[in-house]
């Protein structure tokens, strides 16, 4: 395991960077609130938080989950129109600021497409770089499952995504950022983890993470630091 140093400078000089949706890059999750709009909220988040503790595998807990919530199309878009996900304090100019240093921004949730190209647009992020499962409805807007074939659907598939992107992209030094069980197993082949838990705390994550942070901005300070770097060896040498 990298020591935090390591990870630390592993991060200024990442080529990549993919986050986490829900509870990281927003401050709920979306599987929570939809189950809300369709009343069954109480019963499906805690669902939620066993399978983020790693209780339950992915694909069986979602599966689970989805069964209870039977959303269908117009309810999955009365909640993007009315409720639309509210971002993490921080995350906008985190984005803002690794483009302008020419990082590579994923975004890769276990999550619905549907919202998840909503953060991405607010973002700026290209609906290519989203990697997110797929609803299914029925040509009368009933629910229909979900696209299984998805990398995501499964354990392991933020890995599997990860390991694409490097094969596909040449990524040297790419690094994951999530709140939950998941995203820390995505590491290898992600070549650092970075802990998130300003909305929601995974005690497992929280344990075993080498670098564990609860806001954004001591990522924006590490980057600052970067720079400062970069003006003093400028400046002096």
């Amino acid at each position: 395991m990298a020591m935090l140093s390591e990870l630390k400078e592993l991060f200024r000089n990442a080529n990549a960077v993919c986050f986490d949706v829900d509870s990281t890059v927003i401050t709920e999750e979306g599987i929570d609130e939809l189950a809300k709009i369709c009343g069954v909220g109480n019963t499906v988040a805690e669902m939620t938080r066993r399978a983020m503790g790693g209780s339950l595998t992915f694909k069986a807990a979602l599966t689970e989950r989805l069964a209870l919530i039977r959303p269908s199309r117009q309810q999955v878009e009365a909640l993007i129109s009315n409720h639309p996900p509210k971002l993490t304090k921080g995350i906008k100019e985190l984005v803002q600021r690794l483009h302008e240093r020419n990082v590579q921004v994923f975004l890769i949730s276990g999550g619905f497409r549907c919202i998840v190209e909503n953060v991405a647009r607010r973002l700026n992020i290209p609906l290519t770089n989203v990697f997110a499962n797929k609803l299914k409805f029925y040509f009368n807007g009933e629910y229909a499952g979900f696209d299984e074939s998805q990398p995501t659907a499964e354990s392991g598939g933020k890995g599997k995504v990860i390991g694409l992107l490097k094969e596909r992209f040449g990524f040297r030094k790419l690094v994951m950022i999530g709140d939950g069980a998941t995203d820390m197993e995505a590491c290898p082949p992600a070549d650092g983890f970075i802990g998130f838990g300003g909305n929601a705390v995974r005690q497992q994550v929280k344990e075993k993470a080498t670098w564990y942070i609860t806001d954004f901005d001591e990522l924006l300070r590490e980057l600052d630091r970067d720079n400062c770097k970069l003006i003093h060896n400028n400046i002096y040498f």
